[in-house]
């Protein structure tokens, strides 16, 4: 019989791990820029696998009878960042990587820690559910170390924007069709961080504070790198001679 899910078992310890550590061990031995064709494969087979993953993800939800009005359309937020994620893997550009990036790490991440499974390794939500949210953080990084892509302050109130797009049309498409995308209508029935915030709608104004604190958090440590730099390039260079007049 199938093993009941452990929150922070073995398996779930280990899924949270993987996503973090294979794609900067791939970065690190691959060198992406000195090896292009190479990267190109590595960067195409992760996107198709995302994408055959995500068919499949919902090719079990029809099989166990799951699908309904919550989880039948692309309206998650780990949805838009699977499709941010796969497209920037296709076509690695500037905007797509950005969203990606933040939903990946403020957005997905979250789900991974309190994921909506029953049944531990090796049942098949597990692994579906596991490839399809650690796809979208092994993605991000892997751009972010292989391919040296990297958030931008000046870009920050565009992924503000377009978050609060996704929120916008979450929301709008909950209240037409009494559904839950983006948790915006109730707090789920399995354990998460909305458990320790306030009833609803008051975690709303919770959920968006977190939201652009996690942005800002997420940016801090290319803040950082930034601000080391400029101060490295202030600093005189030492042993030049001053030529003479």
């Amino acid at each position: 019989m199938p093993v009941k899910f452990v929150l922070f078992g073995p398996s779930h310890v280990i899924s949270l791990i993987l996503p973090f550590v294979l794609p900067v061990i791939v970065a690190w031995l691959v060198q992406p820029r000195t090896r292009p064709q190479l990267d190109r494969t590595i960067r195409w087979t992760l996107g198709v696998a995302m994408t055959i993953n995500w068919f499949g993800w919902m090719l079990m939800l029809h099989g166990k009878g799951w699908l309904g009005v919550d989880n039948e359309f692309p309206l998650n937020l780990c949805d838009w960042a699977t499709v941010a994620t796969v497209v920037t893997l296709f076509w690695p550009n500037q905007r797509t990587y950005e969203l990606a990036y933040f939903w990946a790490l403020a957005g997905t991440l979250q789900g991974m820690l309190t994921p909506d499974v029953q049944y531990d390794y090796p049942d098949t939500q597990f692994l579906l559910f596991f490839v399809f949210h650690g796809g979208i953080v092994a993605g991000v990084l892997y751009l972010t170390f292989g391919l040296k892509m990297r958030p931008y302050l000046q870009h920050l109130p565009r992924v503000i924007a377009w978050s609060f797009v996704y929120m916008g049309v979450a929301g709008l498409f909950d209240w037409l069709a009494g559904a839950n995308y983006g948790l915006l209508r109730t707090k789920p029935p399995y354990p998460t961080i909305l458990d320790a915030m306030p009833p609803w709608p008051y975690y709303l104004l919770v959920l968006v504070a977190m939201a652009l604190l996690s942005i800002a958090l997420y940016y801090s440590p290319f803040f950082v790198l930034d601000q080391l730099a400029k101060r490295r390039s202030r600093q005189p260079v030492t042993g030049e001679t001053v030529p003479a007049p």
